[in-house]
């Protein structure tokens, strides 16, 4: 087993494999999964093809730049750590390169460990909520099977219905969060999918607002308070949330994170990473320093 591997276990450890670290894995979402030319992908490409940009060290060869060379998609992907898991643990180390039939192999389990690993996040995530803890029995239980789930053979993942199984901790995470809304100012505004794509909710009050599933892409979030809100499965792409609070709103990814447009106020839910991409000044401070630099210049 890999050093850079640990197994999914309790606490720190099991947050830490569920952070992608593409340095431990052989490449698998640029091989295994295929993507569409769109806004998010400048090609193109088949599920099991490798993209043509990975190099022979399993490193993306434009990553730096993934967003300039029209792969915006790339840049927000996230799999929970499912890459190196598959990778190191699941096939020993083993590389698609090597064996047509373990590759094939390495790709079907591949969404299955992904899977697999964005529901413990999601679990991870709930325990930790004071409003679930009359849930505490069922949700160890649900984290204790999907944990053996993620450390069984691949023939065990092949062949497991991981829809059936998604759908049992789905119904688990809902009641979590509908504890978790109660009685907050948005708790019965929206519902499960909401089309909300370009809508202006700027300085919005959405403390516990259901935006579960909901379609948020390019809506305007600026300066918005989303503690307590669901955003599992939400669309966030091209939202504007500068300035919004987001930290404190319930099973948020990183993926989400990096699909959105933040600045240096925003704030960041627990364990997740500011995107680089991401102004650390303010709109409104770039505004004012613009506006004193006019000011200086004139006198």
């Amino acid at each position: 087993m890999s050093p850079g591997t640990p197994p999914v276990t309790a606490g720190a450890r099991r947050r830490l494999a569920l952070v992608g670290d593409c340095a431990d894995c052989h490449g698998l979402c640029c091989v295994a999964l295929p993507f569409a030319a769109s806004a998010d992908f400048a090609r193109s490409k088949p599920a099991g093809t490798p993209c043509g940009h990975l190099g022979a060290d399993s490193r993306c060869g434009i990553h730096a730049g993934l967003r300039e060379a029209g792969y915006a998609g790339c840049a927000v992907f996230d799999c929970f750590g499912a890459g190196q898991r598959v990778s190191r643990v699941t096939f020993d180390g083993a590389d698609w390169r090597e064996d047509p039939a373990t590759a094939r192999r390495m790709f079907a389990v591949f969404p299955v460990q992904r899977q697999l690993h964005e529901l413990l996040w999601y679990l991870t995530q709930a325990t930790a909520l004071p409003a679930a803890r009359p849930l505490a029995g069922r949700l160890a239980g649900a984290l204790a099977e999907t944990e053996r789930l993620v450390d069984a053979g691949a023939d065990e993942l092949l062949a497991l219905d991981v829809a059936a199984h998604r759908a049992g901790v789905n119904e688990l995470l809902l009641a979590v969060s509908e504890r978790a809304r109660a009685g907050l100012p948005a708790a019965r505004r929206y519902r499960r999918g909401a089309d909300l794509a370009g809508a202006r909710l700027r300085g919005a009050d959405l403390r516990g607002a259901n935006l579960r599933g909901a379609l948020l892409i390019a809506a305007d979030l600026g300066g918005a308070d989303l503690r307590g809100a669901v955003l599992i499965g939400a669309d966030l792409r091209g939202a504007d949330l500068r300035g919004a609070r987001l930290a404190g709103a319930l099973f948020v990814t990183q993926a989400q994170l990096n699909a959105v447009r933040g600045d240096g106020v925003t704030t960041v839910p627990e364990r997740l990473t500011r995107p680089a991409h991401w102004p650390a000044v303010a709109a409104r401070d770039r505004a004012r320093r613009r506006g004193n630099g006019r000011r200086s210049a004139g006198r």
